[in-house]
């Protein structure tokens, strides 16, 4: 970029308006001297740490403006920055969006200059897009990100003492989930913000029921300013916090804000019509009757055991199935297939959902294990055997609905491996009287294949993302399903009144959700049309009818310009195309052309970027080339799924600005505050830890390897009185190090450093600098901040200093201590971090409500032991060693009792350098 000031500089911020949990979030970012994006965001972290006069970009605002009409979700999320400098800059601009939303606007507003994105045919788009590359211009693109959202980023030249504002908006119709709606923002400025706003306004005219809201950051200081106003049908939420009140502190310049702010709420329900909305020639039906009884069900759980299940898959699944037993209804009947190659039936009929009978399904699941293929077509058909001769016997109720849950996490095979048969097999075994649900887990599953196969047999089909929270998306997918109210239901207009209509027949309408049907009026002066609505309920048939008639906004909100009018047209559109796409799936080859051709000509006719249709973006003209384009795209979930594969657990995580840690994906394990003991397990994607409690001045063993000669001690000290609260805070103030065969001893105090080796003795203080390399050792202090100290074939560690304000009336200096690459290390060894070196076995179950919402009880298996522990958080400090990071693990009580070996007074030791 020629003349540019190569600077660097980061601002994160992020925010969201839709149904949890669709996440977004945006970074505005200028690059680091080689002027790449990726090299930017990656070195994000490390770029703060640089000197101050390097900061050139003033943030002067970042706003976040949520109005939700009618469950229609319209968000625009802009951001202000200024170029201090003298000369250009680049500044890049990333927005995190839900899958489930359509971007529908993007604008760079460069002083006074405009330029707006145009929503193109994805394949002319991506015409453009190459035309560009090949000729050495840059261009972006939409790139997966994590479980629901996707990025886009888009970059700009700014002169010297310009402004820029980007402009982003996105749109989505909330569904209604377990009883509500939920607005999510999330936010993570990561420094203080000129003017920052979140407004959210929420229009009902079916009146509003409820509204909550909470944040994950709020304290009890900003929680005063958080702004609620709710009348019947209108709910307003503001929070503003003045740059003062974003500060962590008075003094310093780090943010409070960082996490997400929720705003959840549901509307009433009067009548068992539902409410339908007349609005600029469109309609819009909500339908969620209510006091309707449950209807029982019939469900065949199909559990896919094959040897891809094995490890923590078929733990996950073994403690999911119990939940979910454990949550079926007495009037209920269930049956269990469990397949690989083979295929396995708990029982040859349905059974119903007795204790009894429940009891014994959880001791039959207990003993699932993983072997063998993955012969999904005869499992499937054994599934739709049961209940076809259950049915035909009259063993289960008349009124009752039938369900098939598959959980599988591969392809098909052996048995038929052809997708397209298995669908055919299935739909042709069932004859239409079975749901079925698809569950897939992991990144190998062919989700396609399991989308359509759901819906060809009235369900759906849904990811399972493998991590620590896989138990609780099995069994909140359940929850979803578990309590039907109505099936076959037909909602009926008048055929001369409306066309277009968007889907009206629904096999299933599930407790806590909702049913939309939109449509385009014909006459758009007609006042009012009858509604009809027909459904299997559980007891009778169910049938209601009613008139509506055109809403007079003006008059439901006199106060309000409305500005957001043909919501009924947007929300229409959008329902159109979501399940215009969902038909382009299956269906013969004319019906999945016609299905594209239709959802593409909407999505151009609306400005919708969806998986047909591409945003571009014109970059002005620089000094380096004349205007280039970057490209938004929407990916579909096979390409989603694509990229995840491709993205391995690493890369995914945030890149540290210290070389020690830099592309680690080995486990770390590490002691620091009162003091905490953490192990991290990415293999996992999970953390234990622990407290150690005991009088000042005692020595504890943290590492003891006898056959490599490793020993690292480390003394504890308390706070200088007992502060009001009563109670006694101790931390490592001193470790001892020892390497017998490289003959190295180590003393790392608060104070200063001590290196002895052979006969030399090296005083190293933290008010410097310093770095020495060796044959066998390598040290790094860096200033007031940490001790990296690299110990050839053996082991790496790092100290960190944590500097408290001298005259503070209780605290004292500390360390913190963080053990790296401890492969080298022999099988015996041991102490109270080293004895977790080479990995622990443990299994979690039974999650519970704890005594902090926040934070839930569990069961844990471990070394023999069943423990109580509790679902927390501890401090990362390695990249902030100031505030740290939030690092979510299970907390073992008492010391630690249970998950270490035998007691913590077992690794007192009596000397710095001693082993007894």
């Amino acid at each position: 970029m020629s003349g540019a000031l190569t600077v660097g500089l980061v601002l994160l911020w992020g925010s969201a308006c839709l149904w949890l949990p669709s996440p977004a979030q945006a970074d505005l970012v200028i690059p680091g001297p080689d002027g790449a994006a990726e090299e930017a965001r990656h070195h994000a972290r490390s770029l703060q740490k640089r000197s101050t006069q390097a900061v050139t970009v003033e943030v002067l605002s970042v706003k976040v403006d949520c109005a939700v009409t009618s469950r229609f979700a319209h968000t625009v999320m802009t951001s202000t920055a200024l170029n201090k400098a003298n000369v250009s800059q680049e500044i890049f601009f990333e927005v995190e969006l839900p899958k489930t939303a359509f971007m529908t606007n993007f604008t760079m507003d460069i002083d006074g200059q405009v330029y707006v994105g145009e929503v193109k045919e994805k394949e002319k788009a991506k015409k453009q897009y190459q035309k560009a590359v090949s000729s050495g211009q840059t261009a972006g693109l939409v790139k997966a990100s994590g479980r629901k959202m996707e990025t886009f980023s888009v970059s700009v030249n700014i002169a010297a003492k310009s402004n820029v504002t980007f402009v982003l908006t996105h749109e989505e119709l909330l569904q209604r989930k377990l009883g509500q709606y939920e607005i999510l923002t999330r936010v993570k400025p990561k420094q203080l913000v000129q003017e920052f706003q979140i407004v959210t306004n929420i229009y009902e005219p079916q009146g509003i029921s409820y509204v909550e809201t909470h944040a994950t950051f709020l304290s009890n200081e900003l929680l005063p300013l958080v702004e609620k106003t709710v009348t019947e049908k209108k709910a307003h939420i503001a929070f503003s916090p003045s740059l003062d009140q974003q500060r962590k502190c008075p003094d310093c310049d780090g943010t409070l804000i960082d996490g997400d702010f929720v705003v959840t709420y549901d509307v009433n329900r009067a009548t068992s019509l539902g409410d339908i909305q007349i609005v600029n020639g469109y309609f819009v039906h909500f339908f969620a009757p209510p006091g309707l009884p449950r209807v029982p069900t019939n469900v065949v759980f199909v559990i896919d055991r094959s040897g891809s299940m094995s490890g923590i898959k078929m733990y996950q699944t073994r403690e999911a199935m119990q939940a979910i037993l454990q949550d079926l209804k007495e009037d209920d009947y269930f049956a269990i297939v469990e397949f690989d190659d083979q295929i396995n039936c708990w029982r040859q009929t349905l059974t119903k959902a007795t204790k009894e009978n429940v009891t014994q399904a959880i001791q039959f699941v207990k003993q699932l294990r993983a072997r063998g293929g993955t012969d999904i077509n005869a499992a499937l058909l054994r599934g739709v055997k049961l209940l076809l001769e259950d049915r035909a016997e009259k063993r289960i109720p008349e009124r009752s609905i039938d369900m098939i849950l598959l959980l599988t996490d591969g392809m098909p095979g052996p048995g038929e491996t052809n997708p397209k048969k298995i669908q055919d097999n299935m739909v042709s075994a069932n004859g239409g009287n079975t749901t079925l649900f698809s569950l897939g887990f992991g990144n190998d599953v062919d989700y396609n294949f399991l989308n359509v196969l759901s819906q060809r047999n009235k369900g759906l089909a849904r990811r399972i993302f493998e991590g620590s929270d896989a138990v609780l998306q099995l069994k909140g997918f359940y929850e979803e399903v578990s309590s039907p109210l109505l099936s076959e239901v037909d909602l009926r207009y008048p055929d001369n009144a409306v066309d277009f209509l968007t889907n009206n027949h629904f096999s299933q309408l599930f407790n806590g959700s909702e049913i939309v049907v939109a449509g385009r009026l014909v006459d758009n002066n007609l006042d009012n049309f009858l509604v009809e609505v027909f459904a299997q309920g559980f007891e009778e048939n169910f049938q209601v009818q009613g008139q509506s008639s055109v809403l007079d906004w003006g008059t439901i909100y006199p106060d309000e310009e409305y500005i957001f009018g043909g919501f009924t047209e947007r929300l229409w559109a959008y329902l159109n195309i979501q399940q215009l796409l969902e038909k382009s799936k299956s269906g013969s080859q004319y019906e999945k052309a016609n299905a594209t051709a239709k959802a593409l000509d909407m999505s151009l006719q609306y400005s919708f970027v969806t998986p047909l249709t591409s945003m571009v973006v014109t970059k002005p003209e620089t000094d380096d080339g004349p205007d280039s384009p970057l490209i938004a795209d929407k990916l579909t979930e096979e390409e989603r799924q694509q990229a995840e594969r491709n993205r391995p657990y690493y890369n995914s995580a945030p890149a540290s600005p210290y070389p020690s840690y830099t592309g680690a994906i080995s486990p770390s394990y590490f002691v620091d505050g009162d003091p905490h003991f953490i192990i991290e397990l990415p293999d996992r994607d999970d953390a234990l830890c622990f407290n150690i409690n005991d009088k000042p001045g005692t020595i504890y063993n943290l590492v003891k390897d006898t056959k490599s000669g490793i020993l690292v001690n480390g003394q504890i000290i308390g706070d200088k009185q007992i502060p009001p609260d009563g109670k006694i805070y101790t931390y490592f103030w001193r470790f001892g190090i020892i390497h017998q065969h490289l003959g190295v001893r180590m003393e790392v105090s608060t104070k200063n450093v001590l290196v002895l080796q052979d006969g030399n003795r090296v005083r190293l203080q933290w008010s410097n600098t310093t770095s020495l390399k060796g044959d066998s050792m390598d040290i790094l202090l860096t200033k007031d901040r940490s001790l990296t100290v690299t110990l050839k074939d053996s082991v790496k560690f790092v100290i960190l200093l944590h500097k408290v304000w001298k005259n503070h009336p209780y605290h004292r200096d500390y360390l913190g201590f963080y053990t790296l690459d401890t492969h080298l290390l022999s099988p015996s060894v041991h102490g109270l971090l080293g004895q977790f070196y080479h990995g622990i076995e443990y299994e979690v179950s039974n999650l519970r409500p704890g005594e902090v919402p926040e934070k839930p009880d569990a069961t844990m298996y471990a070394k023999g032991h069943e423990l109580n522990v509790t679902r927390g958080w501890q401090r990362d400090f390695r990249r902030d060693v100031k505030n740290g990071e939030n690092v979510p693990c299970w907390f073992i009580h008492n010391n630690g009792t249970g998950i270490i070996d035998g007691d913590a007074s077992d690794y007192i030791v009596s000397g710095l350098f001693k082993t007894v």
